[in-house]
């Protein structure tokens, strides 16, 4: 069954006001602001933990249609400077990219079984798969610091925490954290999960 994870938090002050996609966050803080127009309002994005700035002009309906969930739409490549499409497999979305190598290392690449374009391909998602692990925390530490940044900067114990949370030291950074806010305490924990597991939420 497929599961739709939350991919944005709302908070007003440092109480969760809404978890889910970024229209349910808009709307809810389009019916909070209206309730409060003073209320301090945040939202974040659960995929960087950074702050998301929000369009609220207009009827509810009309937040709610701006944000509306729309079919993921592959990025267009062609829009990278860098990036030129080439006639070759264009259903796969291969690109063409300059790749500065010694001429030893061509020659290795030349010598591979389909080439070199096939060698560098083996190459990359080997590498991949082999740091799949370390790019997953180091994203989940990142997203993490930017949403400890931007609401609990002032907290005690805020830099103590920041430390434990780039030592990898999860249980001192969960003692560090314990006074504070319990929306903030357990959307520190959510962040620090693995993309798409809530086991903290």
């Amino acid at each position: 069954m497929s599961v739709t994870h939350p991919t944005h938090a709302a908070f007003v002050g440092h109480q969760l006001l809404a978890l889910g996609d970024l229209q349910q966050a808009a709307t809810a803080v389009f019916r909070a602001v209206a309730l409060d127009p003073d209320a301090s309002i945040l939202v974040f994005s659960s995929e960087t933990g950074r702050l998301v700035d929000l369009d609220l002009r207009g009827t509810e309906d009309a937040v709610a249609a701006r944000y509306a969930q729309t079919a993921a739409v592959p990025a267009d490549s062609t829009k990278d400077p860098g990036v030129t499409r080439t006639r070759g497999r264009p259903r796969l979305g291969v690109v063409s990219r300059e790749v500065t190598l010694l001429p030893e290392h061509w020659a290795w690449l030349a010598a591979q079984p389909g080439g070199a374009s096939v060698a560098l391909r083996k190459l990359v998602l080997q590498a991949m798969r082999s740091s799949a692990g370390q790019d997953a925390s180091r994203h989940a530490r990142d997203r993490t610091y930017a949403f400890m940044s931007a609401i609990a900067g002032d907290f005690p114990g805020f830099e103590e925490a920041t430390r434990a949370l780039f030592a990898g030291d999860l249980e001192r950074l969960a003692a560090l954290t314990a006074s504070w806010p319990p929306d903030v305490r357990k959307h520190v924990a959510r962040l620090l999960q693995p993309a798409g597991d809530e086991s903290a939420g």
